[in-house]
Formats: structure tokens, C-alpha cells, sequence
């Protein structure tokens, strides 16, 4: 099927074949109110336990048992309701479906919340027992083991129960910036390459940033920060909230700081996270010749941040039909071996994908799903180089799920988002490398170095200086410091000059651009697509020089979900975060890329 074109079509105007089959979740709504009622059901039956879970082994084996039963069928009502809102928001039964599926998590959290307490109340001793008495405990050793690593930043029930019901108020920050960027912020008119006078918003910024004309480019930056910067004291107010919780949740479990606290959700130590910003701060000279480089190539007389988006080869190849990107994508990801190459053949046909884009339907991509389904794609494809990208690093996510769930028990299946990003990089380090290595012309070969080269920028260079920003904000207000918008648009500034060295001139409106990154309410996120994408190149040099043993080692991984503590498992596979070797090569990768990008 071509790409769709014109005005956008009704969901159900959508070939079935590009649908995905949430029919495979349910199939029906009354199964779907079904499921909800035994969520209700479990939850009560779940708290009937309380005061006897440690009573004997095969009391705590029914207890463990119907916990993972109730969390299982609380995602998959969920993630059933989200997916059905997120292919036509303007329905409104799937609106109410996702606001009832949220509130009943709510309410089971705060009834559920005596259990971690009251586990951990139970000896260590009693544990092994129990675990020598009933094989079918022993699957949760890893959990077991690491619920005894946190024991002491787990506290009472009653501590418990009043930390789970304060959750909507933690996020408040968050929300509040959400509402006021996603619902109530507007922005002035911007004019296009032909001058006619366009509304500005979030979703067409990126699309001026990548004009050929400088002076489009320059009044949407200009346009957009000059607008975020009127509003620095409200958005400051609700950053300050935001990371003010980070630092309560901390306190509250005993943690020396908020860093270290998000950090041990993976026990990782903080050596991880200054490993990551002092091997990219060595990368630097590289990373601004880059710059200097793309100057040259795009004839500027200075180079600014508004230009930094723009690829130096116009007007590259066409549109990308779906079947096609479908072909180009498996053969890209060849060297990940058959079994890899049947899997993608089954999210291609098996209703795994939600190509095209509908009326309603959510922007962006995603992949999701539970245990208990396949997983599920969003796209929303228009035939672009970028779709063709989101496709491979969409279909990463996917299958790293796919074979965690098939490989392990329910305990274990969930991989921690440290590792989420390894997969989908992987894919799109892979497919950019076979397209570079079979281009045509010189023009298609810079095309695909350059989008290889802004990924490195926007996903190593770019998010470590927001870990590193974000590092900074939580010591200065656990310092006792406000976060006033003077300091945040001192401290950023100055940060991305650092970043950014002599070639590029930044413009003062750069100083407002911390007022709009959402990832700065996410508690220490942003340093985990720059570590996944490090480890990720450190993989992709494996299979190049290893072949089939480093690729299965990469795919054990895969397959291993959370059995063990992340570091471990990539230990395991051959890559060893907590040392700098990873960051090294994957630095050595872009001065290498770096020495073939030029006209």
C-alpha cells in the first residue's frame, strides 16, 4: 500500500493490514469489564493475607503467586485501554476506559502497599527455609535477594502506605508543566520558505529546524524560546516542585541524595553516571570539529543552534513506501542472525504494528504490550529516511520483549529501562551502517552518515549534558538553593557553551531552552539513552569483530528480561558499563564516522 495522502483518514478508513489486532488483547469489551472486576476481586483477596504472608512456605508461595497474578492482569487491562485511546483519542469510551483502569491501579496501590514491609519483616533465614522447602519459590530469588539489598530503604506500612497515596501529588510538578506546555502555551505565528504567516507549535518546530533557509530556521527558534522565556517563573516554580519531590522520596528512604536513590532502583553506582559525562566531556573536540565540519558543508557564516538540525544534502532520495522500509529494515538487521530475521517476519504479519496515522490517533511511536500478549507498535509512518529509523528502533523494543517474556517467568520479564534503549539503537546503529555501506552516490552515503552522526549528537552528546544539567539542579536545591530562573538560565548557558565550544554561536534565547525539555521531571532518565546508546555501539563493534558468539551473547541478553541486576546481565554479554571502555568506543565510533563526512 502506498502512503496515505491528503486529509487524514477516519480509524476506520485504515486498511485492516496496517491495524494492529488489539482483538488479541480482548475481544471484546465485556471481557475486558471482566477482567477489571478481578482485578477488585484479587486486590481483596491479596490484602486477606495481611499479618500471615510469612505463615509458611506454601502460604508465601500463594502469596507471591497471587501477587505477579493481580500485577499481570492490572498491565493488561491497562495497556488495553491506553492502546485503544491511543488509536483515536476522541473516543470517549476508550477515554473512560483508560481513566478507570488508572484509578483502580491507584486504589489497589495504597490497598497492596503493607506488603513490602511485611516481607520484609520476615527473616532471612525463614526465606531460605522456605525456599528449600518449595521449588516453585525459587524463581524469585532475584527478587528475594534484591527486596534484602533495599531492606533498609523500605519502611513501615503505615510509611509505606502514606508514600503510595502522595504519589499524584509527587508528580504535581510534572503535571503542571505538562498541562501548561501541552495544553495552554501558544506561540506566535512563524513564516515558511514561501513567507506565508504559520502557526508555530511543538509538533512543526523540528520540521523549521530542518528548512534549507537559514532565516526560517532562525525566527522558529527565536519564536519558540522567546515565548518559553516569558513564562520562566512559573515553569521554574514547577521544575523546582519536581525535583523537590525527587529529593523528598529520597529523604524519605533514607538515600544521601536523589541521584543515588534513582540510581539504586538498578543498583548502579553513581560511578556509572560520571564515567558517562567525563568520557563525553573528552569526545568534545570531535564532537564541536563535527560542527565545524556541517558549517563548512552548509556554507555558514557562523554556525547557531537553529542550524544545528538541517542535513547538508538537499532534497535526498524519496518516499519510502512501507513494504519497502519493511524489506530494507530486515535486510539492515541481518547480521542479528535467522531466528531474529522469522521474528520480524511475524511482527510484519501478525497484526504486531499500527502503521499510518488517523484522526485522534497519538503522535509519535511507541513499542508496548504485557506479558501476556504479543507486543504492539505504534507508528505513525510517512515515508520518510526518519520513519524508516523509528520502524527498526521500534521493532528493537519490540522484540527485546518478545523474547524476555517467552524466555522468562513473570517475576523476571520486565527488563529495566537502563537496558531499554540498547535494543532499539542496536537496530538503528545497524540498518544506518548497512545503508551508509550500500549507498549509491556520494550524496546518499553523507545522507545516512549524517543521520548517524545527529544521533550520536542528540542521544549521547545532547542527553549527557541534560544528566549532567539534571545533576546540577538536584544539588543546588539539596544545598538548600533555589532553583531560581536566573540561576537555571545562568547554569544552562553556560553548560551548553561548554557542550557546544567556539563553533557554534549561541544565541541568548539559548538560556530559555531548559524551560521546555519534559525529561527533567523524569528523575534521572535522560543519562540512560546516552549509556544504552554507548552500549549499543560497543555491541555492534562486537558483531564486527566477533560475528555469531557476540551476537548470541547480545540476544541471551535479550532474553534474559530482569533476571539479574543490569550491569550484570551486560557483563554477561560482554560489555561492561561500569568501567569507561564502553563510552570510549562508542566516542572512537564517531571520530571514525566523523573522518568520512565530507562533501
Amino acid at each position: 500500500m502506498d502512503q496515505i495522502q491528503g486529509a487524514l483518514p477516519t480509524r476506520e478508513e485504515i486498511p485492516a493490514a496496517y491495524r494492529w489486532k488489539l482483538e488479541d488483547l480482548y475481544t471484546s469489551s465485556e471481557a475486558w469489564e471482566a477482567d477489571l472486576k478481578m482485578v477488585e476481586t484479587l486486590a481483596n483477596e491479596f490484602v486477606s493475607y495481611q499479618g500471615k504472608i510469612g505463615a509458611s512456605a506454601e502460604t508465601f508461595r500463594g502469596v507471591l503467586a497471587l501477587r505477579d497474578r493481580l500485577s499481570r492482569l492490572m498491565d493488561k487491562t491497562f495497556v488495553y485501554a491506553k492502546m485503544k485511546r491511543d488509536q483515536d483519542n476522541t473516543d470517549s469510551q476508550s477515554q473512560a476506559l483508560v481513566e478507570r483502569a488508572q484509578g483502580l491501579a491507584v486504589r489497589v496501590g495504597a490497598q497492596v502497599s503493607f506488603f513490602l514491609p511485611e516481607l520484609m519483616a520476615i527473616p532471612q533465614s525463614t526465606w531460605e527455609e522456605f525456599l528449600r522447602e518449595e521449588p516453585e519459590l525459587r524463581k524469585y530469588r532475584h527478587f528475594l535477594a534484591d527486596l534484602i539489598r533495599r531492606k533498609q530503604h523500605i519502611l513501615s506500612p503505615e510509611e509505606e502506605r502514606i508514600l503510595a497515596l502522595s504519589g499524584e501529588i509527587a508528580d504535581s510538578g510534572a503535571n503542571i508543566f505538562s498541562m501548561f506546555t501541552d495544553a495552554d502555551l501558544e506561540f506566535p505565528s512563524v513564516h515558511d520558505e514561501a513567507g506565508r504567516e504559520v502557526e508555530l507549535t511543538h509538533g512543526r518546530y523540528l520540521g523549521f529546524l530542518e528548512s534549507r533557509e537559514q532565516a526560517v530556521r532562525k525566527e522558529a527558534f527565536l519564536t519558540l524560546h522567546g515565548t518559553y522565556h516569558r513564562y520562566r517563573n512559573t515553569l521554574a516554580a514547577a521544575l523546582n516542585a519536581g525535583v523537590k519531590s525527587n529529593i523528598f522520596q529520597a529523604r524519605a528512604r533514607r538515600y544521601p541524595s536523589a541521584l543515588t536513590a534513582s540510581l539504586d532502583d538498578d543498583n548502579i553506582k553513581t560511578e556509572v553516571y560520571e564515567n558517562l559525562i567525563r568520557g563525553v566531556h573528552e569526545a568534545l573536540p570531535a564532537f564541536h570539529q563535527y560542527f565545524k565540519e556541517k558549517q563548512e558543508m552548509l556554507h555558514l557564516e557562523e554556525m547557531h543552534p537553529y542550524d544545528l538540525y538541517v542535513s547538508p544534502v538537499a532534497n535526498f532520495g524519496g518516499k519510502i513506501d512501507y513494504e519497502e522500509a519493511k524489506k530494507v529494515v530486515k535486510s539492515g538487521l541481518k547480521p542479528l542472525g535467522e531466528e531474529y530475521g522469522t521474528l520480524l517476519d511475524q511482527a510484519f504479519a501478525e497484526g504486531w504494528i499500527d502503521v499510518y496515522e488517523n484522526k485522534g490517533k497519538t503522535s509519535g511511536a511507541y513499542a508496548w504490550g504485557c506479558y501476556d500478549s504479543h507486543p504492539y507498535v505504534l507508528l505513525n509512518y510517512q515515508g520518510t529516511g526518519n520513519d524508516l529509523f523509528t520502524l527498526a528502533h521500534e521493532l528493537g523494543h519490540a522484540l527485546h520483549s518478545y523474547l524476555s517474556n517467552r524466555t522468562q517467568p513473570y517475576i523476571d520479564a520486565q527488563y529495566p529501562i537502563f537496558l531499554a534503549e540498547i535494543a532499539s539503537t542496536v537496530n538503528e546503529v545497524l540498518l544506518a551502517i548497512y545503508l551508509i555501506d550500500g549507498a549509491q552516490s556520494k550524496e546518499e552515503k553523507l545522507y545516512y552518515l549524517h543521520h548517524l552522526l545527529e544521533h550520536f549528537r542528540g542521544t549521547v552528546f545532547r542527553q549527557t549534558m541534560f544528566a549532567e544539567f539534571e545533576k546540577l539542579l538536584h544539588e543546588q536545591v539539596e544545598m538548600g538553593e533555589a532553583l531560581t530562573p536566573e540561576w537555571l538560565e545562568t547554569e544552562y548557558l553556560q553548560l551548553a557553551q561548554v557542550y557546544h565550544g567556539p563553533e557554534v554561536a549561541l544565541d541568548q534565547e539559548l538560556k530559555a531552552e531548559w524551560s521546555r525539555i519534559p525529561h527533567f521531571f523524569y528523575n534521572f532518565y535522560v543519562y540512560k539513552y546516552a549509556t544504552g546508546f554507548c552500549a549499543a555501539v560497543a555491541f555492534v563493534q562486537r558483531f564486527r569483530q566477533e560475528g555469531p558468539p557476540a551476537v548470541k551473547g547480545y540476544l541471551d541478553l535479550l532474553s534474559s528480561g530482569g533476571a539479574d541486576y543490569p550491569l550484570v546481565l551486560l557483563e554477561k554479554a560482554g560489555v561492561d558499563l561500569s568501567k569507561p571502555e564502553p563510552i570510549t568506543e562508542a566516542m572512537a565510533m564517531f571520530r571514525e564516522l566523523l573522518l568520512g563526512f565530507k562533501l
